[in-house]
C-alpha cells in the first residue's frame, strides 16, 4: 500500500513510518529539511519536503496515498483540515495521533483516582479543550466518505524505530537526574500516568490501518506508574543512592516550562485501552516501563 505519514522524522511518526516501510509498504513522509529527508530516506521512506502549514503539499500527498497517518502534531487544525478535505469521499483512512493528556488534570504531583476508557466522558482542562474538539471534528468525518481513526497514546517509552529516537517524559527525567545527581519529580510525585512501549504502539497503528472501523478512537496503554516510581527506577539505573527529590512547581516550571510541568510531568493521565484489545486484538508484549528503565534501553 502507499502510505503518507506526517512527522516522519519524529519519534512516533518516524517509528510508524519505519515499521510500515520494513513491512513492505511504499511510505512517503513529510519532513522539514534536506537533512531530515536524508535521514528518512536511509530507512526506506520517500521524503516529502514541507511543513504542516503547507496545505497544498499535504493534500497532494494524501490524495496520492492509500492511507494517511498524521503523527506530527496533535493540535494542528489546519493540517487536519487539509488532509480530511483531500480524503473526503475517497473511503481512505486517516489515522490521527492524539495524546492521553486530554484526560489529564493539573494536580501538582498529587494522585488522582480517575481512570478513563474510550467510553468515559471527558471534561478536558482548558489546556486540552481545543485538542478534544479537534478529535471530535476528525471523527465526524466518518460520515463524509473517509475512514477517520484516532490513536491516543499515553506516556511512551523505548527507543524509536526511525530517525527520532527519544520520547518526551523519560528522557527529560533522566537528563535532569544526571544534571542534579539525583532524580527529581514535580511535587510529591504521586501523580500517575499510563504508559506504552513504542514497540507495542507501532503494532497498534498497523492493526488500526488494517481493520479499525471509521470513527474509532483507541487509547494505547499497557500499565501505569507514578512519576515517583519512574524516578526511583532512574536512580537505581544510574546508581544514585537515596530517594528522588520533590521539586516545587516553580522549580519544575523553571526546568521544563509551565505547560510541560503542569500538564505532563505533574498531572495524572490514567487510561485503559479497552477497545484496542477487544476490537483490534492488540496484545502488548514489550517490557514494562520500570523494567525498561532499569534493564533495557536506558541503562547506562
Amino acid at each position: 500500500m502507499k502510505i503518507f505519514c506526517t512527522g516522519a522524522s519524529g519519534y512516533i511518526g518516524g517509528s510508524v513510518a519505519a515499521h510500515l516501510a520494513a513491512a513492505g509498504h511504499l511510505v512517503t513522509g513529510l519532513v522539514r529539511s534536506p537533512e531530515k529527508a536524508e535521514a528518512v530516506r536511509a530507512l526506506g521512506i520517500q521524503p516529502v519536503l514541507g511543513t504542516l502549514d503547507d496545505g497544498e503539499i499535504l493534500a497532494q500527498a494524501a490524495w496520492a496515498a492509500d492511507i494517511v497517518v498524521n503523527a506530527a502534531n496533535a493540535d494542528h487544525r489546519d493540517a487536519v483540515v487539509a488532509l480530511l478535505d483531500a480524503l473526503s469521499g475517497s473511503g481512505k483512512p486517516l489515522i490521527h495521533t492524539s495524546g492521553s493528556s486530554i484526560v489529564g488534570n493539573r494536580s501538582r504531583g498529587e494522585r488522582s483516582d480517575a481512570v478513563f476508557d474510550e467510553d468515559t466522558p471527558i471534561s478536558p482542562s482548558p489546556a486540552r479543550a481545543a485538542r478534544v474538539a479537534l478529535n471530535e471534528f476528525i471523527l465526524s468525518h466518518r460520515d463524509k466518505g473517509c475512514r477517520p481513526v484516532i490513536i491516543c497514546p499515553s506516556l511512551i517509552y523505548g527507543i524509536g524505530h526511525g530517525a527520532g529516537r527519544d520520547s518526551v517524559q523519560v528522557p527529560l527525567l533522566i537528563k535532569l537526574a544526571k544534571k542534579r545527581g539525583n532524580a527529581a519529580h514535580a511535587g510529591p510525585g504521586e501523580n500517575i500516568w499510563s504508559n506504552v512501549h513504542i514497540d507495542d504502539l507501532v503494532t497498534l497503528y498497523a492493526l488500526a490501518i488494517e481493520k479499525a472501523p471509521a470513527g474509532s478512537f483507541y487509547f494505547a496503554e499497557n500499565g501505569e506508574n507514578s512519576m515517583r516510581e519512574a524516578c526511583e527506577a532512574i536512580n537505581r539505573m544510574l546508581g544514585f543512592a537515596g530517594p528522588p527529590t520533590a521539586m516545587s512547581m516553580a522549580e519544575a516550571a523553571a526546568e521544563w516550562g509551565e505547560g510541560t510541568a503542569e500538564d505532563t510531568m505533574a498531572s495524572n493521565s490514567r487510561v485503559r485501552a479497552k477497545r484496542a484489545r477487544d476490537e483490534l486484538g492488540w496484545h502488548p508484549q514489550a517490557r514494562g516501563l520500570i523494567e525498561e528503565i532499569e534493564q533495557g534501553c536506558y541503562r547506562e
